[in-house]
């Protein structure tokens, strides 16, 4: 039987080899495309790449924003000592086991 993951990963699959392949294509033989927009192919080339550069420059950067983000809204970790001192009062030791 095939789960729902599975299909959704083999989708994901070929979605991704489908760009890629078509990606190859247009920067390898960027004569039709150019015909197509009545540019010349080093300017389907240039945009090509220029495109999936800013897009993975852009991924980076919101990647880097939410770590920043995430560290900025998180309250910092109790000192060791204020959680020692409450396992103490409750009678705890540090192997969790009680007096």
């Amino acid at each position: 039987m095939v789960s729902k993951d599975q299909v959704i990963g083999a989708l994901i699959f070929i979605v991704c080899l489908a760009v890629a392949v078509g990606y190859f294509v247009i920067v390898v033989f960027p004569h039709p495309i150019a015909g197509l927009l009545n540019w010349n192919a080093d300017e389907v080339r240039f945009w090509a790449i220029a495109i999936v550069v800013l897009i993975a420059f852009l991924a980076v950067m919101l990647i880097g924003a939410w770590i920043g983000w995430t560290m900025a809204t998180t309250p910092p970790p109790k000192p060791i000592e204020e959680i020692e001192k409450t396992l103490e009062e409750t009678g705890e030791t540090k192997e969790g086991e009680q007096h």
